[in-house]
């Protein structure tokens, strides 16, 4: 910027876009006084480097809000991830299905996935049974975003909260104390069922 554009010609650019053309870096710079804006290199890799006149100071500032309302709009995707096996004891199989529905009920996807051990490798229509077992019986709450796919040794399912279900998760989110109240031991048991395990992961 300024003097400290080391090139001895530059391609100049108007403070409204318009193209000035090649000129010398001093008559830029005299340029750049004369409207009192700054001299910004916004191709250095061009030749010769192509050079606009702006207010710097007024670009880094709205570039700043521009960049915070974004990340402001910006939704994240929490991916959460449940571990079955194919053999699943009933009462396990209800107690993983309650973390799955608390899951998507927070807005979050989560990752299914089905661990073979053994010779329950060929039995994959075991797997495939429970995918889609549990994807019926949390058919209100969310979707199968992915469908069941082999990984090796793993089945996988991907499930995503309806539209209204995360919309709910976000209203629920953005309440008030009462609100808030109301989810916390909700929040409290996922967040207990998680710590046994690695972040973001319910173990099997």
């Amino acid at each position: 910027m300024n003097e400290q554009i080391r090139a001895r010609e530059v391609r100049l650019v108007g403070p409204e876009g318009e193209q000035v053309g090649i000129v010398p870096l001093e008559r830029a710079l005299q340029l750049a006084a004369d409207v009192d804006l700054d001299l910004v290199e916004v191709a250095p890799m061009a030749r010769p480097p192509v050079c606009k006149l702006m207010d710097f100071g007024k670009f880094k500032y709205e570039s700043a809000l521009k960049a915070r309302e974004a990340r402001r709009n910006q939704q994240q995707t929490v991916i959460k991830e449940m571990k079955l096996r194919p053999k699943i004891d009933p009462h396990d199989y209800e107690t993983k299905k309650g973390h799955v529905v608390r899951f998507l009920k927070a807005g979050d996807k989560v990752k299914v996935t089905i661990m073979f051990r053994g010779r329950e490798q060929s039995r994959p229509e075991l797997g495939y049974r429970l995918l889609r077992r549990l994807e019926s019986e949390i058919s209100e709450l969310g979707y199968v975003e992915a469908a069941p796919k082999q990984d090796g040794r793993n089945m996988i399912m991907v499930l995503a909260p309806h539209r209204a279900t995360k919309a709910a998760a976000t209203a629920a989110k953005a309440g008030g104390p009462r609100e808030r109240e109301a989810g916390a031991d909700a929040i409290d048991d996922a967040t207990s069922v998680e710590a046994a395990e690695p972040a973001g992961t319910v173990g099997e």
